[in-house]
């Protein structure tokens, strides 16, 4: 049935779009009556466009809007996930006391972890943890929480050997901090857990040497664990940023911290900066080692990877040895608008492929690649059509066409080309840093964050604009890159840092702009509490061919 706001009744929000009415109560007892609509186990609330979890003390009052999230949601799905990694590092720190235990990254649909032990992490060790989980899970205990304050947040890590989290919490903005406890652990992984362990059924251990990957439900069928994806060159890329870590001498935000506080900041900004640039030139060596043999080099990646600034540097290296690659545009390519694919709304879907003229552009491709002259179209966004103006090109002897766009690693936008004639390269934000040793930055956040400030400063979008688009565009690069990204011939890694620090105060002042009459609240305040672990950096020491540039503006590249 559906209830109309305003009377004094608590209105809930069910998954199929209708409403229930239910008198004030407790988050826990209003639950109970809403999880019969609901076919997986509800885990938080939404009460007027704030989040909650199921322990709240306090009764929701009337009038409200209440909307119950499970593992169907985002949400729920972060507050699971955030669960099942206490979890995780509750048993293990149970099973191998004095162990460093790092939850380090995504791979292959869960969480990539390490435990740092003697001897090594064996697949023995691996299978002993996650007995110890499900029996934590059938036990069903309580995630217990305390508020405390940050001074004697940072006693109880420095008792449990997590100094990482003492240097984190050093400038805490708030007057408190909430501890879970677990199994004899307390930890704070700066975020909402679940009530209890037996919540959290639905989860594998996979041996990873030299590490483990922590499982996570399907998002399609939250009953199963998710089929695992190998990435081997995603790991790898992963396991360079380790590496830059060494070089730069810290790999979480405290320590960081602790650099800038001492004005170390500039430095940390130049030996990042140089790692990209030697990254960079090594891809441009290898690309140069084949010589003739690449006819196309292609460069795809994410929304807000860096694709363009990274194909200007990539385009100087080249130059500097001998080759002038010649950049086509997939964008004068699009079809005319009234052919524009569809998306399950009946809207135009333009980041599908058949989006561009896929014939016309492969035409073009293998004529220019033959080495004969093309007249190339420039596409008119007022008009949505094709149009030609003259422009005619010939690339000269031995000089490689560079194309940069979300399809460039699909087979399908060259077909016309062999695969031998063609340099493929992924390029994607893979945080090279983490909050502290059991805390990831999930790379989609830096992504989001570059973005909401780059289109504030150069599109005219607010900051709820980008966040409310942003599940679109997410669900573009699922369909069109990520399931494409171990066909590269290399990978690079456009994550920065330092970047987060230069990010923020721009970044916390438009998130500040969205209230919490938007569900985009949620996000907002999700991503302020995050930037609040950063101490500022002053954007003036970025260089002008940073990536970075592209998206707080002053690039060398862009007139912006």
């Amino acid at each position: 049935m559906t209830a109309n706001r305003g009377h004094e009744q608590i209105d809930v929000l069910l998954p199929q779009g209708e409403t229930i009415s239910v008198p004030e109560g407790k988050l826990s007892e209003i639950a109970a009556k809403a999880q019969p609509h609901h076919e997986a186990a509800i885990i938080a609330a939404m009460v007027d466009n704030c989040l909650f979890e199921l322990t709240l003390a306090a009764p929701v009052k009337p009038p409200a809007m209440v909307r119950f999230l499970d593992l169907t949601d985002k949400e729920g799905r972060r507050i699971y996930q955030r669960s099942l990694s206490f979890l995780f590092i509750a048993a293990a720190y149970d099973l191998f006391p004095g162990a460093a235990i790092s939850v380090e990254h995504s791979l292959g649909k869960g969480l990539y972890c390490e435990i740092n032990k003697e001897p090594p992490l064996s697949a023995a060790d691996v299978a002993a943890i996650e007995r110890r989980m499900r029996r934590l899970v059938k036990m069903d205990l309580p995630l217990e929480k305390r508020k405390v304050p940050p001074q004697e947040a940072a006693k109880v890590f420095e008792r449990q050997g997590f100094k990482d989290k003492v240097a984190l919490i050093e400038n805490w903005p708030k007057e408190y901090l909430n501890l879970y406890r677990l199994d004899g652990m307390e930890d704070s992984l700066y975020g909402y857990q679940v009530p209890r362990t037996g919540m959290l059924n639905v989860f594998e251990l996979k041996h990873y040497p030299p590490g483990l990957v922590l499982r996570f439900p399907d998002e399609g069928d939250p009953s199963r664990v998710a089929p695992f994806v190998d990435q081997k060159k995603l790991f790898e890329i992963f396991r360079e940023a380790d590496q830059w870590g060494s070089i730069l001498g810290f790999d979480t935000v405290g320590a960081m911290n602790r650099l800038i506080e001492e004005g170390q900041g500039p430095e940390v900004i130049r030996i990042a900066e140089a790692l990209h640039e030697k990254k960079i030139a090594r891809i441009a060596d290898q690309i140069c080692a084949r010589g003739a043999e690449i006819k196309v080099i292609l460069i795809a990646g994410p929304s807000s990877s860096g694709k363009t600034t990274f194909a200007q540097r990539l385009r100087t290296q080249l130059l500097v040895n001998g080759l002038r690659p010649l950049p086509i545009s997939i964008d004068n390519y699009f079809v005319d608008r009234e052919q524009t694919p569809l998306d399950e709304s009946a809207r135009p879907d333009f980041e599908h492929i058949e989006a561009v003229d896929l014939p016309l552009f492969n035409e073009h491709l293998l004529r220019l690649v033959e080495g004969e002259e093309v007249e190339i179209p420039t596409y008119n966004f007022n008009t949505g059509k094709r149009e030609y103006r003259g422009q005619l090109i010939r690339p000269e002897r031995e000089q490689p066409l560079i194309i940069e766009g979300i399809h460039a690693l699909n087979e399908a936008l060259t077909r016309a080309i062999p695969r031998r004639h063609k340099y493929k390269i992924y390029i994607s934000a893979l945080t090279a840093l983490n909050l502290d040793h059991h805390t990831r930055i999930h790379t989609t956040d830096t992504r989001l964050l570059r973005r909401i400030v780059r289109d504030a400063q150069f599109r005219g979008n607010s900051a709820l604009d980008t966040i409310r688009l942003w599940p679109s565009v997410r669900r573009g690069e699922e369909r069109n890159i990520f399931r494409l990204q171990e066909e590269a011939d290399a990978m690079f890694n456009s994550a920065l840092v330092y970047e987060l620090s230069v990010l923020k105060k721009q970044a916390e002042f438009l998130l500040e702009g969205i209230d919490r009459s938007h569900p985009e609240y949620i996000d907002a305040r999700r991503l302020l509490s995050f930037l609040s672990f950063f101490l500022p950096l002053e954007p003036f020491e970025v260089p002008s061919n940073s990536l970075l540039r592209e998206f707080i503006g002053q690039s060398c590249f862009f007139d912006n």
